[in-house]
């Protein structure tokens, strides 16, 4: 028996199960994205689909809503691929292994992809839900949001009709999203220049790992340690009091997410200097995120043979790009209280063959501070002889001051809930501030059911809150006459 068979809505559920039995990882989504087209076929409905695998359907407006404005419905079909150290889950064959906890839906070990996948399974169930009443539906899948909106910036817009848009990449049930931060990916290419090891020195990977994590924006403004930050903090303690010679350091699968493992492999010969490092910076880590992150754990074990390190001026780099590197809150929003507007998460640290890389993820609802901050990576790059670039830029979406659709959708969801519904800003990346950019006339929000910890395998989605989210967008669509 299904584990989430008894819940309802049952059809949401049911496709949300059917796309977790199918890998969906940023970059690996071909295999969901022929899953749709193969659903929107057998139900005779006109589909389309792009070699980024965007898929997007088209349902007639049912009777009586023939000459209402189409609306546009959206979500993402791929997911963040992130699990717990000893989890042995092959995110490019397993499905997600699902449970219920309470009033949640959990996963064993892994991210659960609620992020954006209960978008999809609500889309898919409204196709399927010949009662429902509504304008023309145009439903859009994009690929590859989590890496950079791939999908969203080499979409087709022109195939779009409608002038209303609801995105559903939203985590806080009740809240309605009208504007979100832009973005980039920044990366420092630092080239690494090796020296023969020491003999007689010990190998030991040094491990950082009991770290919450967290979305890089949605998150970032509570303060939670990044463990690529606290391996360079620990480094150059290892290298001040142990004469320690590094092999490699790395950290993070995606920037996206606020690191919460990280790990290098070093070399040391004096083993009770060592030992003492790393208990005294588990301490100091320990009380300087005591309220956030109480749980940070410094471990070693033994590595392989180590026949080459960093020579010293690779290793000085190394740390300082890893100590002086931007990370957190850069900017509060002087416009809305509590808002950040501009962040920097460092959340991969890779060493290659030949080079070491550290790839942020760059944020703000100020497109000049956002250049700003590209700016002063730049700099930081020059000054240890590393190169610098960027990618996957896209703009922040801007709040609107008049809004039929944002209007019709708070006195929906007041006359349901008996609630005001409140009118937000998020400083996490939407897919709506690319879409504000290719459809500035598209009367655009974004709204959603309560998730909680995305990005981490602590991730899960509310039971009940995806029914009231679901029938919500159900009264929406009928009321958009």
């Amino acid at each position: 028996m299904s584990a989430l068979e008894h819940l309802n809505p049952r059809k949401v559920w049911k496709y949300f199960e059917e796309i977790n039995n199918i890998p969906r990882g940023s970059g690996n989504e071909k295999e969901v994205s022929d899953y749709i087209v193969a659903f929107a076929k057998e139900r005779g409905l006109w589909v389309y689909q792009d070699k980024f695998w965007n898929v997007l359907i088209k349902k007639p407006a049912t009777q009586g809503y023939e000459n209402s404005p189409a609306v546009i419905l959206q979500g993402h079909i791929d997911m963040v691929c992130e699990k717990l150290k000893d989890s042995n889950h092959d995110f490019t064959k397993d499905p997600i292994k699902m449970y219920v906890d309470g009033d949640f839906v959990k996963a064993e070990g892994t991210t659960l992809g609620a992020d954006n996948g209960i978008a999809v399974a609500m889309c898919l169930a409204l196709l399927d839900n010949s009662a429902v009443m509504h304008p023309a539906l145009e439903i859009l899948f994009t690929s590859d949001e989590e890496t950079g909106m791939i999908g969203a910036i080499n979409f087709d817009y022109s195939l779009l009709e409608g002038k209303r848009l609801i995105n559903l990449d939203t985590e806080e049930e009740g809240h309605l999203l009208t504007c979100c931060a832009g973005g980039l990916r920044a990366k420092i290419a630092l080239p690494i220049a090796r020296k023969a090891a020491e003999e007689g020195k010990y190998a030991f990977k040094v491990m950082i790992s009991g770290l919450k994590g967290g979305h890089s924006g949605a998150d970032i403004h509570l303060g939670r340690a990044n463990a690529n930050k606290l391996m360079g903090r620990l480094l150059e303690k290892l290298m001040t009091e142990c004469d320690c010679d590094i092999a490699e350091i790395n950290g993070g699968a995606m920037d996206n997410a606020i690191t919460r493992d990280a790990e290098a492999v070093v070399l040391v010969n004096d083993m009770e200097a060592f030992t003492s490092c790393l208990e005294e910076m588990q301490n100091v880590f320990r009380n300087e995120y005591e309220k956030t992150d109480g749980n940070i754990t410094i471990s070693a074990e033994g590595a392989d043979k180590v026949e080459a390190v960093f020579d010293t001026a690779t290793s000085a780099r190394s740390i300082a790009i890893l100590n002086k590197i931007t990370y957190g809150i850069v900017a509060m929003s002087q416009n809305i209280k509590g808002l950040v507007q501009t962040s920097s998460n460092i959340g991969v640290v890779s060493t290659e063959e030949n080079e070491i890389t550290f790839t942020s993820a760059v944020r703000s609802a100020v497109d000049a501070e956002k250049w700003e901050l590209v700016e002063v990576f730049k700099a930081l790059a020059e000054e240890n002889g590393a190169e610098f670039s960027y990618k996957g830029v896209y703009p922040a979406w801007e709040y609107r001051e008049v809004s039929p659709l944002r209007d019709s959708m708070v006195k929906t969801f007041e006359r349901m809930f008996w609630s005001k519904m409140h009118i937000d800003a998020i400083h996490a990346g939407l897919e709506c501030g690319l879409f504000s950019g290719k459809m500035p006339d598209v009367d655009m929000v974004s709204i959603g059911p309560d998730m909680a910890d995305v990005h981490t395998p602590d991730e899960r989605v509310g039971i009940t809150s995806v029914n009231r989210t679901y029938n919500y967008l159900i009264a929406v669509l009928k009321n958009l006459k």
